[in-house]
C-alpha cells in the first residue's frame, strides 16, 4: 500500500533550536527530498515575514520531479472575513497547489486560547477551508491538539475534522501538538477517525516530547491513516517531531507499505547526510538506520557473529538504505574484527599468524594505558605499521617548548617553539597561537613545508580532550583526540599521558604521520 509522505523540516522543523535555514540551503534541502521521492514538502508560512513571501515566489519556477511545495498558515482570524484575512490571501499568493492550514480542535484551546465560541470556531474552520478549495487549493486541515482535544472532548473535535471536510479538504491531519500521546492512544483515536471519515486521506502528526513520535505515527497507519507528517531527521520545536527517516525504514522494509519509491530506499542515508549537512546539525551517532553506529560492532562475539552470518546481530542490512557496517576496535574486539578492519591496509597480513596474535595482544595492552581506538582508526593503522616493522616517521623530534602569556597579545596566549630532523636536516620554527596546540600545530606545519609541501592541504578541523582518572584531579591522564582533513578525507588520531601537551603532540604527529603516509 502507498502511503503519503509530508516533510515539514523547513517549517515545523526550523522552529528547532539552533536550526536555521538560508534561501539557498531551503532549496537543497527541497532538490534532496524530492530526488528521494517525498510526496510533500512544507516549505514555511509566507504570512510569518516578508522573507518568506519572497522565497516561494522565488521556488514558483522549480522542476521537481516528485514533491509538491505546500505553504502553511492559519484559519482566519476570529471576527474577519476569509477574503479580508491577510493570513489566507497571503497562501493564495504563495502560489502553491497544496496549503496546509491549522485549526483549533480542542475546545479548551477554543475558549480560553482564542476566546471563541464554539460554533465561531467551526465556523472559521468551514469558511477558511472553502476559501482556499475555491480558489483552487487543495487544503490539508492540521486539526491542532487533535488527541487532546478528542480526549477532552470527542465530539467537538470530531465536528472539527467534519467541517473542514465539508468545507472540501483534501486530507485532514490529526496533530499531537503537545507530543504527549502513547502509541495506543494513536491507534485507537486514529481508527475512530478512519472509520467516520473513509472516503478522505487521514494524516498523523506527531511531535516527540513523550519519546513516543516514531511509534505513534506507525500506530496511526495501523488505524488507517494514509499519510505521514514529520521532520526527516525528527528535529523541530522542543524534542522535536516524528523521525521520517525512521518511520520510512520501518514501514517500508518490515511492514511492506510505499513511503518512497523502492529504489530510492539506499539513498535515505546519504539524504539525511546531506540534510544534517545543511541544517547544521548533528545526527545522533545512535539514531536509528541513519547513525553512524547504527550498524557498528565492538564485542568480539557480534563482530564475529556478523561477519559469519549478518542478521545474527543487524536487523537490516545497512546497505539497503546506504549505510555500512563498522566493527570498532576495542580491548573487547576479538579477533574476525581486527583483522576485518585491518585487511584493506595489510593484504599480506595473516588472521592465524603470530602478528595477528601481537596486535591483539598490543591493543589489550594499549587499553590498560588508556588509548581506545574506536574513533581513531588512523593511529591504530600507524599502530600495526609499528608492530609490522612497516613504520617509516616523516621527522623525528629533537624537542619543543611551549610558553603561555597573559594577557593576550592580539588574541594569542601561547607560544611554541619546535626543532625537528628530516632526512638528516634540522629545521626550527615558532608560532604563537590561541592556545598551546594551536600554537604547537602551527609551529609543526611550518617547521614541515620545506620538506613536505602537500602538508598546507591538511587542516585541523576538531580536538577533544578527556580525563580518564578524575579521582587524581590535576594529575589525572587525558586523552585527546585530533581530527584533521584534506579536501577529500578526515581521520582521527589519539595520544594519551598525564601532560595534556605531550597527549596532544602524540595525537598531532600521528595525524601528520598518517596524512603523509598516504601520500
Amino acid at each position: 500500500m502507498k502511503l503519503q509522505i509530508f516533510d515539514s523540516s523547513l517549517r515545523d522543523g526550523a522552529q528547532g533550536a539552533n536550526v536555521s535555514f538560508s534561501v539557498d540551503d531551503k532549496i537543497k534541502v527541497i532538490e534532496t527530498l524530492d530526488r528521494l521521492g517525498i510526496d510533500f514538502i512544507e516549505a514555511g508560512n509566507p504570512f510569518s515575514n516578508p522573507a518568506e513571501m519572497q522565497f516561494f515566489q522565488k521556488i514558483a519556477g522549480m522542476k521537481l520531479t516528485h514533491a509538491k511545495i505546500v505553504a502553511f498558515g492559519s484559519t482566519r482570524r476570529k471576527g474577519i472575513a476569509p477574503e479580508e484575512d491577510s493570513n489566507l490571501k497571503s497562501l493564495l499568493a504563495a502560489g502553491t497547489e497544496f496549503v496546509a492550514i491549522f485549526g483549533k480542535s480542542h475546545i479548551m484551546h477554543v475558549t480560553d486560547v482564542i476566546k471563541a465560541t464554539p460554533e465561531e470556531n467551526l465556523a472559521m474552520i468551514y469558511e477558511s477551508v472553502r476559501f482556499l478549495c475555491e480558489h483552487g487549493k487543495k487544503v490539508v486541515f492540521d486539526a491542532e491538539h487533535f488527541f487532546d482535544g478528542y480526549k477532552a472532548d470527542a465530539a467537538y473535535a470530531m465536528r472539527a475534522l467534519a467541517k473542514a471536510r465539508e468545507a472540501g479538504a483534501y486530507c485532514l491531519c490529526l496533530c499531537d501538538t503537545n507530543g504527549g500521546i502513547f502509541p495506543d492512544e494513536a491507534y485507537e483515536i486514529t481508527k475512530k477517525v478512519t472509520e467516520a471519515f473513509p472516503d478522505t486521506i487521514v494524516a498523523i502528526h506527531c511531535h516527540n516530547d513523550g519519546g513516543l513520535a516514531v511509534a505513534d505515527s506507525i500506530e496511526a497507519v495501523k488505524a488507517g491513516a494514509r499519510q505521514i507528517q514529520g521532520t526527516f531527521l525528527g528535529f523541530g520545536e522542543r524534542c522535536g517531531n516524528a523521525n521520517l527517516s525512521t518511520v520510512i525504514c520501518n514501514l517500508q522494509l518490515k511492514r511492506g507499505y510505499e513511503c518512497i519509491p523502492p529504489e530510492k530506499l539506499k539513498d535515505i542515508y546519504e539524504s539525511a547526510m546531506t540534510i544534517a549537512e545543511t541544517a547544521n546539525v548533528a545526527i545522533p551517532e545512535n539514531q536509528p538506520y541513519i547513525g553512524m553506529s547504527a550498524f557498528a560492532h565492538k564485542a568480539g562475539m557480534h563482530a564475529d557473529g556478523v561477519l559469519k552470518y549478518s542478521s545474527s546481530f543487524e536487523h537490516i542490512d545497512p546497505e539497503t538504505i546506504g549505510n555500512k557496517r563498522k566493527f570498532l576496535l576495542s580491548e573487547i574486539s576479538g579477533k574476525s574484527a581486527i583483522y576485518d578492519k585491518l585487511k584493506n591496509y595489510f593484504p599480506s597480513l595473516d588472521k592465524n599468524g603470530k602478528e595477528m596474535a601481537a596486535i591483539v595482544a598490543e591493543l589489550k595492552e594499549r587499553a590498560l594505558a588508556g588509548y581506545q581506538y574506536e574513533a581513531a582508526e588512523a593511529s591504530f593503522v600507524l599502530l600495526v605499521e609499528k608492530l609490522l616493522g612497516k613504520y617509516k616517521s616523516s621527522f623525528d623530534l629533537i624537542n619543543y617548548k611551549i610558553i603561555n602569556e597573559l594577557p593576550a597579545i592580539e588574541g594569542k596566549v601561547a607560544s611554541a617553539i619546535v626543532k625537528i630532523r628530516v632526512n638528516g636536516n634540522t629545521k626550527i620554527s615558532a608560532s604563537d597561537g590561541e592556545g598551546p596546540v594551536h600554537a604547537m600545530d602551527l609551529a609543526l606545519r611550518a617547521a614541515l613545508a620545506d620538506f613536505y609541501p602537500e602538508i598546507a592541504r591538511v587542516s585541523l578541523t576538531d580536538f577533544k580532550v578527556r580525563v580518564l582518572d578524575s579521582d587524581k584531579a590535576t594529575a589525572a591522564k587525558v586523552r585527546v583526540l585530533i581530527t584533521s582533513a584534506n579536501a577529500s578525507d578526515s581521520w582521527t588520531t589519539v595520544g594519551v599521558s598525564e601532560d595534556v601537551i605531550e597527549a596532544s603532540w602524540i595525537a598531532l604527529v600521528d595525524s601528520i604521520d598518517y596524512a603523509l603516509m598516504r601520500q
